[in-house]
């Protein structure tokens, strides 16, 4: 990283640049990049997105990356040190890749389970959250480069959030939702990044809030850069805390901000004053330089890249993917183990069936703009089958009928018309059909092709191997003028206008268009797909194919056979693209259609049956005290079945315990709403959501937050607190453990504060501390939480400022928000009055 750069320093370079010079720097200059500047020796800072992978400025499969399991993943690990180090191997990633900001972590909550990006954000919990959040960002930032807080701030469900009006009041507002961004910001973030969305009428690019409490209270010195888009207008945004607004060259700034300044709409000061914070972040990420070597757990990332000092490349990635290995079974939630089934032991083991769609084509990440393309990939059928070599026999059925959902082809059953090769041919034709680009590519989902003067069309061909007779649906996508043809007929033509103002859908997953062509297996049909390019660059053509419906009845079948068969079952269902992605909010907590009666089938069966669920949100589980095991692998990242594996074997303990409380049924949740009425959406409920929405309720879900089962058991023994607390002082408390099991094990320990609230309801705890503690069967082990001295504040509405009331409070300590056996009163005194400052004596 670079250095920091005096006040002085900075005026200096401001002296250089003249109005339009610097109103330039303030919009990007493509997509990912800033606009470099010459007169002050400042190169472009390159932008990507995040947070379970660096994708880097192109979207293409060909450019991989190390995937990371999701956030909610991550969080569940309730382990910071884990999280820094997978921040340590995403700057590594940048770095390789020539990124300077990483547009992450998402710090947005969990309040409703039906929201849509779950997958992206930690936890329902403000604390939870921000703790992760900020070990993300102090990983990320120890390797030079520079992390993001977003979506500032609640930007919490996909309906309709680009223009979507939230209505919260302020208490809630300071205690729950702008809480992970202090807390973000407390760990020297040096990005932020305003959400699309409204909050009590105020769009977030131009609202109040960027300056208080963002940058007056807490102190935030870097640069707000706006959410893809979401500088949608001119003056009100560039009077107020926005500074960078991307991506560009096209935006309201870019068009009339000059203008503005030049005409006195838009103080001078203020433009001064963006730029200074922009420049703070260039001077940090070394933009007067080339990019440097940066040392990742003691090895230079740059040096091995390149075969020179330091470990080979090889041996870097073997040692990166060993992390992501861990990082699986760190996260993966035990939420039941009837019998103490697992884990299993592999030595005794003779046969085992592995079931359900989700074996073999695991989602590993979530849709959207955080998607990336992994270099390798470990299924729940690999890792198993690896871990059982030699001593068990494995038995894979599906147990359900392929999707008719369309997806893009890929290197399985396609080759290049042209050269051959396992993909597609991708060109690039003018006005009058001619090519003036041609490259190979392996899948049939192009967002980015090169950029190539003279353009008109985009055009994907390949030759398309069916593997079955009967009816398949073809599918395009894209936007403008589209055709497909098949064998050199023409079956669809038409143009499609953008229709809408989300990224998300106008770049990367605009809808398909579907025909339904009779084929035959084994043989080979040509498909060509031609997009006309009007609509803009950066917008995904998509060549995607369905087979025919399937029986469900007789995969089924074949699976309830493979199960019987089998001393261990192992069905590992779970969420789909349609299901969990970013631009659109969930409809249902139910798995997709026909899992929960192929999990029921199973179960029913062979009674030593595990479930695997590969989700990155809640889903409600009808079944679930019908099978012997149950576990949640969330989206695991690449090595998803290597971590599983060691998770089911024993190699490795289930680490993982609940960010978010998990409903029995979709209408027990007491938060559900995220679709807005009018175009507004009201946080009726306060800060009482998660958890603590479901305690002030007296309600009981499936799986409290906090919830996880290890390999041993634990008996909580004791708790020791301070008989009296100051006001604002931090404090610890002791817990005593004893591991009551048969293996070493990890315990995670969970404090809650319970005090007396504002609105004079009953007390309701909140987590205020964790730690974890380990130890072998039979010893204790002594958890030492340490707490804020906030943690039993309250924003006071009427004094705006945050207030601790004397008084007494209960501390409880447990497993879970709803299994706290330990249970104390400390009394808080009253803080000690303050001197006043000696200008205020006089």
């Amino acid at each position: 990283m670079g250095a920091e750069l005096t006040g002085a320093e900075i005026g200096r370079l401001l002296e250089k640049l003249d109005i339009r010079q610097k109103v330039r720097l303030l919009t990007g200059a493509d997509t990912w990049r800033t606009y470099a500047e010459p007169a002050a020796g400042l190169r472009a800072l390159t932008f990507s997105d995040g947070p379970a992978g660096v994708r880097g400025t192109a979207w293409d499969e060909r450019d991989t990356a190390l995937v990371l399991p999701s956030p909610t993943a991550l969080a569940a690990s309730w382990d910071e040190e884990l999280v820094h180090e997978a921040g340590g191997l995403l700057a590594a990633e940048a770095r390789r890749k020539g990124v300077d900001v990483l547009l992450a972590p998402t710090l947005n909550l969990h309040r409703s389970p039906l929201g849509g990006r779950h997958f992206e954000c930690f936890s329902e919990d403000p604390l939870l959250t921000g703790g992760t959040g900020a070990a993300l960002i102090r990983g990320i930032q120890a390797g030079g480069v520079a992390a993001t807080a977003k979506h500032f701030v609640a930007n919490d469900a996909e309906t309709d959030r680009l223009t979507v009006d939230v209505r919260v009041d302020e208490r809630t507002l300071r205690e729950v939702y702008l809480a992970p961004f202090e807390a973000a910001v407390g760990a020297g973030v040096r990005v932020v990044m305003s959400a699309y969305n409204r909050v009590n009428g105020r769009t977030m690019s131009a609202g109040p809030l960027l300056e208080r409490p963002l940058k007056d209270e807490w102190g935030f010195e870097g640069p707000v850069v706006s959410d893809w888009g979401a500088v949608r207008s001119l003056l009100d945004t560039a009077r107020s805390g926005q500074d960078l607004a991307m991506p560009g060259p096209a935006s309201p700034w870019a068009d009339g901000l000059c203008a503005a300044v030049e005409a006195g709409a838009v103080p001078v000061e203020v433009i001064d004053e963006k730029v200074r914070r922009l420049l703070r972040l260039a001077a940090w990420a070394g933009a007067w330089e080339d990019p440097p070597e940066v040392a990742i757990g003691g090895t230079s990332w740059a040096a091995a890249a390149k075969g020179t000092d330091g470990p080979s490349g090889t041996d870097v990635r073997q040692r990166e993917r060993g992390l992501l290995r861990r990082a699986v079974a760190a996260g993966t939630v035990l939420l039941r183990n009837e019998g103490s089934l697992l884990p299993l032991d592999p030595a005794r083991l003779r046969s085992v069936a592995v079931i359900g769609p989700h074996a073999t084509d695991v989602r590993i990440q979530g849709g959207g703009s955080a998607e990336v393309f992994p270099a390798s990939l470990v299924t729940p059928l690999e890792g198993i089958t690896a871990a059982l070599a030699g001593t068990a026999r494995v038995v894979h059925a599906p147990g359900l009928p392929s999707s008719t959902l369309p997806r893009p082809l890929d290197r399985a059953d396609t080759r290049d018309p042209r050269g051959g090769e396992p993909g597609v041919l991708v060109r690039l034709l003018d006005a009058a059909g001619a090519e003036l680009h041609a490259e190979h590519r392996l899948s049939g989902r192009i967002v980015e092709p090169a950029e190539v003067p003279g353009a008109h069309t985009v055009e994907i061909r390949a030759l398309f191997r069916p593997d079955r007779d009967g009816t398949w649906t073809l599918a395009v996508a894209g936007w403008g003028p589209l055709s497909l043809s098949v064998a050199g007929r023409t079956v669809l033509t038409g143009t499609f206008p953008v229709d809408s103002d989300d990224p998300t859908r106008v770049h990367v997953d605009p809808p398909y268009r579907r025909v339904r062509a009779p084929l035959t297996g084994g043989r080979e049909v040509e498909l060509v797909v031609r997009r006309g390019l009007g609509a803009g660059t950066g917008v995904a053509t998509v060549l995607a194919a369905a087979p025919p419906p399937g029986d469900a009845v007789a995969e089924r079948g074949r699976a309830v056979a493979a199960a019987r068969d089998a001393e261990v079952a192992v069905v590992v269902v779970g969420a789909t693209r349609e299901s969990e992605s970013e631009g659109r909010d969930r409809d249902t907590l139910a798995l997709p259609e026909g899992q929960d009666a192929l999990v029921r089938a199973v179960a029913g069966a062979n009674p030593r049956t595990v479930v695997v669920l590969n989700t990155g949100g809640p889903v409600t589980l009808p079944w679930r005290h019908e099978a012997r095991a149950l576990l949640l692998a969330w989206f695991p990242g690449q090595e998803a079945g290597a971590g599983l594996a060691d998770v089911l074997f024993g190699r490795a303990e289930p680490g993982g315990r609940l960010p978010t409380t998990w409903a029995a049924a979709e209408d027990d949740a007491p938060v559900l709403r995220t679709r807005p009425e009018g175009g507004v959406l009201p946080y009726a409920e306060g800060p009482f959501i998660g958890y603590r929405a479901w305690l002030r309720a007296g309600a009981v879900p499936a799986y409290w937050f906090g919830h996880g089962l290890g390999y041993t058991t634990w008996a909580y023994e004791s708790m020791e607190v301070p008989a009296e607390v100051g006001a604002g002082e931090p404090f610890e408390v002791r817990a005593v453990l004893r591991n009551t099991g048969a293996r070493r094990g990890r315990e995670v320990v969970q404090l809650y504060l319970a005090g007396p609230e504002p609105d004079g309801g009953p007390p309701v705890p909140r987590l205020v501390g964790h730690t974890a503690v380990t130890s072998y069967p039979g010893e204790r082990a002594v958890a030492v939480v340490r707490v804020d001295g906030r943690a039993a504040a309250r924003w006071s509405t009427r004094e705006h400022r945050w207030v601790t009331e004397p008084g007494e409070v209960t501390l409880l300590c447990g497993r879970s928000a709803g299994d706290l056996p330990l249970r104390a009163v400390t009394a808080l005194s009253p803080a000690a009055r303050e001197t006043p400052p000696e200008s205020a004596l006089h």
